[in-house]
Formats: C-alpha cells, sequence, structure tokens
C-alpha cells in the first residue's frame, strides 16, 4: 500500500468523499496541534459524521478515510457492468476487478473508478439505493475491510494520525483504535438534515429511506452497525456541528491523542 497524492491507490479495489471543508480551530485544540493514532467514527446516516470527521482531521493535520464512500463506489462499479445489487455472487465477482483509487486528504477527498473521477456520482440516488445490498455482501466486506486497514496502517506507521468513519470501524476495521464515538440523533433529526444535505422537499419519504438502510445495515450477518462496546455514544440531535467537534477534541485530547503545537514543532 503506498500514497499516490493526493490518492491512494488500493489495487483493483474501492473508494473516496465529496468537495472541500473548511477547517477552524475550536475549543482547547491549539492550531499546530496533531492527532497520532486513529480515532474512529460510526453512526447511522444524518448524525453529521461526515463533516465533523472532516473537519476534525484537517483541524489536526491528520488524514481521514470515509469507508462508506469506498462502498459507494463499489456499488457504482456493480452498476456499470449491469449487474443486479441484489445477486451476491455477481456482486462479489465485479467488485473484485474494479480498480479504485481514494483520497485521504480531507481538505478534498476524492474517488477515482478504473480512473474516471466518481467522487459526485456516488452521491446520486441509484447509487444510493444500491449500495446497502452490495455493501451486505460478505465478500464485498472482506476486501474492503482488508484495503481500509492497509490505508490506516500506512498512516499510523510512520506515527500519523487518520480520522475513518463509517458503520464498522470500532467494530471490525479498527476494534484497537484508542478514541472510538458512535454518534446518534433522533431519527425525524437525521431524517430532516439529510433532505437539507440532498435538496429534497419530502422529509416524510427521506426517513423512510433513512429507516430502511438503518435496517439493512444493523441486522445484516457481516459486519451489523453497532456501537463497539468501548465507543462513546454521542447523541447529536440537539447539538450543531461545532458542538460536535468540540467534545470529539476533547474526547481526543484526554485520551491523549493530540501532540501540542509546541511539542509537535519541536
Amino acid at each position: 500500500m503506498r500514497e499516490v497524492t493526493p490518492l491512494n491507490r488500493v489495487m483493483c479495489r474501492y473508494g473516496g468523499q465529496n468537495g472541500p471543508v473548511a477547517s477552524r480551530e475550536v475549543g482547547r485544540v491549539r492550531q499546530g496541534s496533531g492527532l497520532r493514532g486513529v480515532v474512529a467514527v460510526d453512526g447511522p446516516a444524518g448524525t453529521g459524521k461526515t463533516t465533523v470527521a472532516r473537519r476534525l482531521a484537517a483541524s489536526l493535520g491528520a488524514r481521514y478515510l470515509d469507508t462508506g464512500a469506498m462502498y459507494r463506489a463499489a456499488a457504482l462499479g456493480v452498476l456499470r457492468a449491469d449487474t443486479d445489487p441484489t445477486d451476491p455472487a455477481s456482486v462479489a465477482a465485479v467488485v473484485v476487478c474494479r480498480c479504485i483509487e481514494v483520497g485521504t486528504d480531507p481538505a478534498g477527498p476524492r474517488v477515482l473508478l478504473d480512473g474516471d473521477d466518481v467522487t459526485q456520482e456516488i452521491r446520486g440516488s441509484a447509487v444510493t439505493a444500491a449500495v446497502s445490498p452490495v455493501s451486505a455482501v460478505s465478500r464485498v466486506r472482506e476486501l474492503l475491510v482488508a484495503q481500509q486497514r492497509q490505508i490506516i496502517s500506512a498512516v499510523t506507521a510512520t506515527g500519523g494520525g487518520i480520522v475513518v468513519e463509517g458503520r464498522d470501524i470500532g467494530t471490525v476495521v479498527a476494534p484497537d483504535a484508542p478514541l472510538k464515538v458512535f454518534l446518534t440523533a433522533s431519527a425525524a433529526q437525521r431524517a430532516a438534515r439529510r433532505a437539507a444535505q440532498d435538496g429534497v422537499q419530502d422529509v416524510v419519504e427521506v426517513r423512510r429511506a433513512v429507516d430502511h438502510r438503518d435496517r439493512y445495515d444493523s441486522r445484516r450477518a457481516a459486519s451489523p452497525m453497532r456501537p463497539a462496546g468501548d465507543a462513546v455514544q454521542l447523541d447529536t440531535t440537539t447539538l450543531d456541528l461545532d458542538a460536535v467537534l468540540a467534545k470529539m477534541r476533547e474526547l481526543a485530547v484526554r485520551r491523549g491523542l493530540v501532540v501540542p503545537a509546541t511539542e509537535d514543532q519541536g
């Protein structure tokens, strides 16, 4: 596994994220402080985990990995191959042959599928509908988890830090992560956030889709979505992004994962 700036080349495999996010300092962490080690961020859609994870990584000079985008890239590969997303054997055969490059720069992570930039396309409705059955295929998860661990190892082997977000990070991908956070929020709030994010007016329909995805992901046989036994559960229903970010930074400081600016620069 090697870093190919600004992408990580994942030999015939998987995924990334969408546009740039601003980074600004909040709370006790001073500019120049750095993250060391792994922060695992899990939770269902609409909890703010993607934006918070990216901002945390950006503000602490860390790398960022959106594992959900990796599964979306795999799902897009399945759709492009005109394969039924609900046929596990066919899905696995397609995904294993896809070549995906994944960005880990929180300022602008991208995804390439077979050399094509699909960063925006993987956020479309067709991929959203296909990603749950594709991600439930045990062979797909086995392949992707192996690559996710390679990316994490490549960053931490040199003393760096990485914020990894998804739905099985603390339980499967990085069970030894020194900080695991499982974000939650009320179903109504999560649906409202997702509708606003996607520019959809029908919040009721969005909630149905969110509930369906949650049931699918929490009941699948392979790596079901659930908080790790030692994860910090953080309810974001009444918190804005800055408040959630401040709490996560505080947790990272308490776990000794943040190198102060003076030490980092000395």
